[in-house]
């Protein structure tokens, strides 16, 4: 393409030399910022400070504040609500934020629900109870109020709690870990990564039993479906699924790194220590280097290898060992 500018650049006067140099200079740089900005952030350490002067859901929770913050202040930014190039351009990057997000809703969801509430009956905390509304705003939007404001809102509500949680006389920053709140945040997990091996998997192609309603003989649906059914991912779409999968797993793993510290005694009592470790051994495992410029998608046993496939297999069985987790917590 630059070898064509030139050409054409020798053959008009000085004028069109210089908007055609112009034109080079801009394409070169957008080129440059896509490739700079177009990397995942590595993983950073969780609770290496010195707990001792932590109390319990402080690491947490900071270890939910450090996901949005670089969510929102890696290389180039948010790029998911850019409606300019060069972000405009670029799809990886944005659905691995939407991965992130999605983690982040989760969590900040099972912190006003259920982390920070003893009971059912439970007043919930002020500062919560606006944070997870901000994360739940649309994830590109541009114009007032921005995405960016609405997520950096919630963390200003999150560094609130957390600051409410540290000090003594504040009876109504409150982290209960507990049991049954970890229960209750796996089981949304299990579904998401559930969801995402099953995604991940249909790059392929796969004919499938409908399991809908498996167990149940008198359960009912609203719309009845095939009892077999093809699952097939676009091919357009397999580098996005993988990618929201990379911002998933990413996030998780961080997250999981911290309830490993706040819900020490817990685990410990249960015995469940090394199911949580496996579970963040696979989660590690997606995020190693990606080393084809492209994500390939070739069949199950062919020639080239599938990405796809791959990062599901790290998802599933990191699936089955949160399963392993959860009834390990449910047990007396």
């Amino acid at each position: 393409m630059f070898e064509k500018l030139i050409q054409v650049r020798d053959e008009i006067g000085d004028q069109g030399k210089v908007i055609i140099s112009a034109i080079s200079l801009v394409l070169l740089i957008m080129f440059g910022l896509m490739f700079y900005w177009d990397s995942e952030p590595d993983l950073f350490d969780v609770g290496t400070e010195s707990l001792e002067t932590k109390v319990v859901g402080q690491v947490y929770t900071e270890t939910l504040i450090k996901v949005g913050e670089t969510l929102l202040g890696k290389r180039g930014g948010y790029l998911s609500n850019d409606v300019m190039p060069p972000s405009v351009f670029m799809d990886n990057i944005p659905n691995w934020e939407y991965g992130v997000l999605v983690m982040l809703r989760d969590g900040s969801g099972a912190l006003r629900n259920h982390f920070s509430r003893s009971q059912s009956q439970s007043v919930e905390n002020k500062h919560l109870s606006e944070a997870e509304p901000r994360f739940n705003f649309q994830n590109d939007s541009w114009i007032l109020p921005s995405t960016e404001g609405e997520y950096r809102d919630g963390l200003k509500e999150l560094r609130g709690y957390n600051e409410s949680l540290a000090d003594q006389k504040e009876m109504d920053g409150q982290f209960f870990a507990r049991a049954d709140n970890l229960v209750s945040y796996l089981v949304i997990i299990e579904k998401r990564l559930g969801s995402l091996s099953q995604r991940l998997s249909a790059s392929v192609g796969q004919l499938r039993d409908n399991t809908d309603l498996a167990g149940e003989s008198e359960a009912k649906q609203s719309t009845e479906t095939s009892r077999v059914f093809v699952a097939k991912t676009d091919w357009m779409e397999t580098d996005d699924v993988f990618y929201e999968a990379r911002g998933t797993s990413w996030a998780l793993y961080h997250l999981l790194k911290a309830i490993e510290i706040d819900f020490d005694g817990i685990l410990k009592k249960k015995n469940a220590r090394p199911s949580l470790h496996q579970i963040i051994r696979e989660l590690e495992a997606t995020q190693e280097s990606v080393s084809s410029p492209m994500v390939l998608n070739g069949r199950g046993f062919g020639i080239t290898a599938n990405y796809s496939l791959i990062m599901a297999n790290y998802i599933s069985r990191a699936n089955a060992a949160m399963i392993d987790l959860r009834n390990l917590l449910e047990r007396g």
